[in-house]
């Protein structure tokens, strides 16, 4: 039994070094960023872990259990019940859009516009929507008010998730971003160069493509080559 526990452990360590993952400094110490699939990711800070948009082909084997929860949006690829119910325990926050949070017991909905704090953290709903994109004449495959972006505050570092969201207004709007995530993934959402052309209205510090399935980010490198802004490449899809 001893022996098998130990096999248990280790296995779990490895499956948790196989996800990339980038640390930055904020005021309150250090803030870990963990590559979990796609749209998914895990933050650590303080003793404290976000999931955001927890995914059933992501590997979580190893990985804590959450403090906060994050849902962006209806879609199997951000809301899953299995792979929420895997990395929620029974203290968990849960927040989530009211089309997801009425479906879902226990969640908080937050609305575009509208903050909250959980601990250490100040979440901010911000919009992620289409502007042309859908998928027929005069539909979109993203209404503007359903989904949630969302500015995650931790020791005055400010993260930016953009959910899936084409170059709207408000992301072109945004101010003082140390790091933002930034989706590209046809037809739903952008191409790489409308995304670096987006990121350029902004100007965070870094700038890293998530939720870009095959998408080429080169593209994207040389969109924001000059622009003041780093550009960091992490795997999302191992």
């Amino acid at each position: 039994m001893r022996m098998l526990l130990l096999t248990l452990a280790a296995a779990a360590a490895l499956t948790a070094q196989t996800h990339p993952t980038v640390e930055f400094n904020t005021k309150s110490g250090p803030l870990k960023l963990t590559v979990i699939k796609h749209a998914s990711f895990m933050l650590e800070a303080g003793g404290q872990v976000v999931h955001v948009d927890p995914t059933s082909p992501g590997n979580y084997t190893g990985l804590p259990q959450a403090d906060l929860i994050l849902v962006t949006d209806i879609h199997g690829d951000h809301n899953d019940p299995k792979a929420l119910a895997a990395v929620r325990k029974t203290s968990s926050k849960v927040i989530a859009p009211k089309a997801v949070a009425e479906k879902l017991e226990g969640a908080q909905i937050l609305a575009n516009g509208e903050t909250t704090k959980v601990g250490a953290w100040t979440i901010e709903a911000v919009p992620m929507y289409n502007l042309k994109r859908g998928p027929s004449e005069g539909k979109l495959f993203h209404d503007k008010g359903r989904g949630n972006g969302y500015i995650v505050t931790y020791g005055g570092f400010r993260l930016y998730i953009s959910g899936d969201t084409e170059g709207i207004p408000e992301m072109r709007a945004l101010k003082n971003i140390d790091l933002a995530l930034v989706c590209m993934n046809l037809p739903y959402t952008m191409t790489p160069e409308e995304a670096a052309d987006a990121v350029k209205a902004f100007k965070p510090k870094v700038a890293t493509p998530y939720h870009y399935r095959e998408s080429d980010l080169s593209v994207f490198e040389k969109g924001l080559a000059g622009s003041g802004v780093q550009v960091k490449l992490l795997d999302w899809y191992k």
